[in-house]
Protein backbone atom coordinates (compact mmCIF):
# COMPACT_ATOMS: atom_id res chain seq x y z
CA UNK A 1 0.00 0.00 0.00
CA UNK A 2 1.28 3.01 -0.86
CA UNK A 3 0.80 6.62 0.85
CA UNK A 4 -2.43 7.81 -2.01
CA UNK A 5 -3.82 4.42 -1.19
CA UNK A 6 -3.55 4.75 2.98
CA UNK A 7 -5.07 8.38 2.64
CA UNK A 8 -7.43 6.88 0.43
CA UNK A 9 -8.63 4.29 3.06
CA UNK A 10 -8.49 6.24 5.93
CA UNK A 11 -10.84 8.98 3.76
CA UNK A 12 -13.33 6.42 3.82
CA UNK A 13 -13.29 4.83 7.14
CA UNK A 14 -13.28 8.22 8.35
CA UNK A 15 -16.00 9.48 6.46
CA UNK A 16 -13.85 12.79 5.50
CA UNK A 17 -12.21 14.45 1.90
CA UNK A 18 -8.60 12.58 1.13
CA UNK A 19 -7.37 16.28 1.11
CA UNK A 20 -7.67 16.78 5.26
CA UNK A 21 -7.06 12.59 5.52
CA UNK A 22 -3.74 13.89 3.72
CA UNK A 23 -3.59 16.60 5.97
CA UNK A 24 -4.23 14.21 8.88
CA UNK A 25 -1.24 11.86 7.73
CA UNK A 26 1.32 13.92 7.14
CA UNK A 27 0.39 15.74 10.64
CA UNK A 28 0.93 12.29 12.11
CA UNK A 29 3.90 11.51 10.05
CA UNK A 30 5.56 14.77 10.87
CA UNK A 31 4.46 14.52 14.71
CA UNK A 32 6.43 11.07 14.65
CA UNK A 33 9.75 12.30 12.96
CA UNK A 34 9.95 15.12 15.68
CA UNK A 35 9.55 12.95 18.50
CA UNK A 36 12.17 10.41 17.20
CA UNK A 37 14.72 12.96 15.96
CA UNK A 38 14.32 14.75 19.41
CA UNK A 39 15.54 11.07 20.92
CA UNK A 40 11.96 10.30 21.90
CA UNK A 41 10.01 7.27 21.50
CA UNK A 42 6.54 7.33 20.21
CA UNK A 43 3.98 4.41 21.39
CA UNK A 44 0.78 3.74 19.69
CA UNK A 45 -1.27 1.22 21.87
CA UNK A 46 -1.96 -1.87 19.95
CA UNK A 47 0.03 -0.82 16.71
CA UNK A 48 3.82 -0.89 17.79
CA UNK A 49 6.40 1.14 19.57
CA UNK A 50 8.80 3.86 17.33
CA UNK A 51 12.02 4.56 19.03
CA UNK A 52 15.59 5.39 18.53
CA UNK A 53 18.56 2.61 18.91
CA UNK A 54 22.06 3.79 19.24
CA UNK A 55 24.59 1.54 17.29
CA UNK A 56 28.03 1.97 18.98
CA UNK A 57 31.30 2.27 16.98
CA UNK A 58 32.70 -0.35 15.46
CA UNK A 59 35.23 -2.23 13.27
CA UNK A 60 34.14 -3.72 9.71
CA UNK A 61 35.98 -4.67 6.50
CA UNK A 62 35.74 -3.82 3.42
CA UNK A 63 34.59 -6.45 0.98
CA UNK A 64 36.56 -5.76 -1.85
CA UNK A 65 39.60 -5.29 -0.60
CA UNK A 66 39.50 -7.19 3.07
CA UNK A 67 41.07 -3.80 4.79
CA UNK A 68 39.63 -2.95 8.40
CA UNK A 69 37.85 0.47 8.43
CA UNK A 70 35.71 2.20 11.07
CA UNK A 71 32.07 2.12 11.25
CA UNK A 72 31.37 5.33 13.10
CA UNK A 73 28.61 6.02 15.60
CA UNK A 74 24.84 6.20 15.12
CA UNK A 75 21.14 6.32 15.47
CA UNK A 76 19.22 4.67 13.59
CA UNK A 77 14.95 4.87 13.53
CA UNK A 78 13.39 1.02 14.55
CA UNK A 79 9.81 -0.20 15.07
CA UNK A 80 8.55 -2.72 17.42
CA UNK A 81 4.97 -3.95 16.59
CA UNK A 82 2.55 -4.63 19.25
CA UNK A 83 0.36 -7.68 20.27
CA UNK A 84 -2.85 -6.63 17.91
CA UNK A 85 -0.73 -5.66 14.78
CA UNK A 86 1.14 -9.28 15.16
CA UNK A 87 -2.34 -11.42 16.04
CA UNK A 88 -3.69 -9.49 12.57
CA UNK A 89 -0.65 -10.34 10.42
CA UNK A 90 -0.50 -13.81 12.15
CA UNK A 91 -4.34 -14.14 10.99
Amino acid sequence: MHKQELVAQVAKTAAVSQQKAAVVIDAVIHAVTNAMAAGESVSLVGFGTFSVSERPARLGLNPSTGATINISARKSPSFKAGKVLKDAVKG
